[in-house]
């Protein structure tokens, strides 16, 4: 079991759920992040007076896998976050960390049939 951890635009959110769902993996934690990487923020304007924001909104999605679903969910995690073809900075990221138990809280099933 591995847990994957995606930081992508919200724009894509929409795109990289339904492109999930119909690989198979319909169990994800959506939350609302800020943050920044290359890209360091950038200059809006606000009542006509500019401000810089170095914090940027991004979208984290928490997905718990069982290891034959590893691989295709990073492919779909990559082909359908990415704002272009050839990407940009500030698409995001993909962190994939191993899970040493998973626990159903409602009949306490445990290990890959709870995920």
């Amino acid at each position: 079991m591995k847990l994957i951890w995606a930081v992508i635009q919200p724009t894509k959110l929409a795109s990289v759920e339904k492109a999930l769902i119909n690989i198979g993996v319909t169990r994800m934690t959506v939350l609302d992040a800020m943050g920044y990487a290359r890209q360091r923020g950038h200059i809006e304007t606000y009542r006509g007076h500019e401000y810089e924001t170095n914090l940027l909104r991004k979208v984290q999605l928490e997905i718990a896998v069982n290891d034959d679903f590893v691989d295709r969910t990073i492919e779909c995690l990559e082909e359908h976050a990415r704002t272009s073809v050839e990407g940009h900075i500030g698409d995001g990221k993909v962190f994939v960390v191993p899970l040493e138990q998973s626990i159903q809280i409602s009949d306490g099933q445990r290990g890959p049939g709870a995920v």
